[in-house]
């Protein structure tokens, strides 16, 4: 983030974090969300935080801005009928709200077991001799939250779909890159134009780490992987 932040004091751009899958993580001691001028948040089911349907929230400690994100959000204005700006209708509904307000009480102890759950993959991995690459905490990680463990792999499509042969779900986050998308195909990016993004979006594989997940179900998960890999030699 400090690089991001130096080029928008550069160029006098605001910086806002997309912290999605980021709620209670840390850069460097501080929060993510917290770090640029605004921080944008998803409580869709199947983040660390989730609602029961989708919702969302953004922060700021800037008085003007939260002042316009409340009329923003508000068909632009704070009083019924009467519209200040072109706004959007984008409240959270109450329900969702009652949800998270329970949710949020647990989200340490959800934290600490997802955390313990990466530790436990890298122990059991690093056990064996297998053509994958385990994530790494950075030192400015100061606390990482594991919304996913993402490996990345030698033939990884093949590896998901045996995954999904022996009951173990998988995930890719994300198969194609930002700048090779169609909705940004006026940029006039190819292929190769970015080829660290390209090859991580051919590798990477999302494995369970939710905080239920048990002890003998990592296990299981981890002896499949190696299996595939002793067969398919």
């Amino acid at each position: 983030m400090d690089p991001l932040l130096e080029l928008g004091l550069k160029h006098g751009a605001v910086v806002v974090e997309d912290a999605a899958q980021a709620i209670g993580a840390e850069y460097k001691w501080r929060r993510c969300g917290a770090i640029g001028a605004m921080g944008c948040f998803s409580f869709y089911p199947g983040m660390n935080l989730g609602a029961y349907g989708d919702a969302g929230i953004v922060t700021t400690n800037d008085p003007e801005l939260a002042e316009l994100l409340a009329k923003l959000r508000l068909h632009g204005g704070h009083n019924k009928y009467y519209h200040e700006l072109v706004g959007i209708n984008s409240r959270i509904d109450t329900l969702q709200a009652a949800v998270l307000k329970v949710k949020l009480g647990h989200l340490d102890g959800w934290t600490q077991r997802r955390q313990e759950n990466a530790v436990r993959y890298v122990k059991l991995f690093s056990a064996l001799d297998l053509p994958i690459q385990l994530p790494v905490i950075a030192p400015y990680q100061t606390r990482h939250v594991f919304n996913q463990f993402t490996i990345q792999c030698e033939r990884r499509d093949e590896l998901k779909a045996y995954l999904a042969s022996c009951g173990v779900g998988s995930e890719i986050y994300y198969p194609l890159p930002l700048h090779l998308q169609a909705c940004f195909a006026d940029l006039g990016y190819e292929a190769g134009d970015l080829p660290v993004s390209e090859r991580v979006a051919q590798r990477a594989l999302s494995l369970p780490v939710y905080p239920e997940l048990s002890e003998e179900d990592q296990n299981y998960v981890v002896s499949v992987v190696a299996r595939f890999y002793k067969e398919s030699k």
